[in-house]
């Protein structure tokens, strides 16, 4: 037996067909997508604003939703490595590294926890090194910059076929 406006449900009873009052919203007019039912205790929080209301409006779709993890996910792999191609020389290369994952992290889990787990190791180096003397703080420099040196030079070496040294004894022997 089904009541008039109702549908028939799984268990054979009649659910209740949504009425114009219980689409519209507080002031009476349409709902909005994402809004808050008032009456529903634990719902205190609105619909969020600015980046976050307007990436959750992506969010909304299916294909927006997976165009926006493609997006993040091509913009944070492009910064997190060309921040650790810039790790060996002078410059912000840990900085934009960690800026990759905290944008990687605004979509992914993953990026989320390797974030967490580079801010603690980091945490954790930092204090290390901060306990200890001046020679071992001059050593962690030096090899740093040894590490840097070696890069560069087989950088140039491999890719552009520019050999350092052999560029250096020519200009010492003019």
């Amino acid at each position: 037996m089904t009541i008039s406006g109702g549908t028939p449900d799984a268990r054979g009873g009649t659910a209740r067909q949504p009425r114009a009052a219980d689409l519209r919203g507080e002031t009476g007019g349409p709902s909005v997508a994402g809004d808050e039912d008032p009456g529903h205790a634990g719902d205190a929080t609105a619909r969020r604003s600015g980046i976050q209301g307007w990436l959750d409006g992506i969010r909304s779709t299916r294909t927006g939703h997976l165009t926006l993890k493609f997006v993040i996910g091509v913009i944070g792999a492009v910064l997190v490595i060309g921040g650790l191609i810039m790790v060996p020389f002078p410059g912000p290369g840990w900085l934009v590294v960690f800026a990759g994952l905290a944008v990687l992290a605004t979509e992914f889990h993953w990026a989320r926890r390797l974030l967490e787990f580079g801010r603690r190791t980091l945490a954790a180096w930092t204090a290390w090194l901060g306990r200890r003397g001046w020679t071992v703080r001059i050593l962690v420099v030096l090899a740093a910059a040894v590490a840097a040196a070696a890069i560069v030079y087989y950088g140039l070496k491999l890719s552009l076929d520019i050999d350092l040294i052999e560029e250096a004894r020519r200009l010492l022997d003019r």
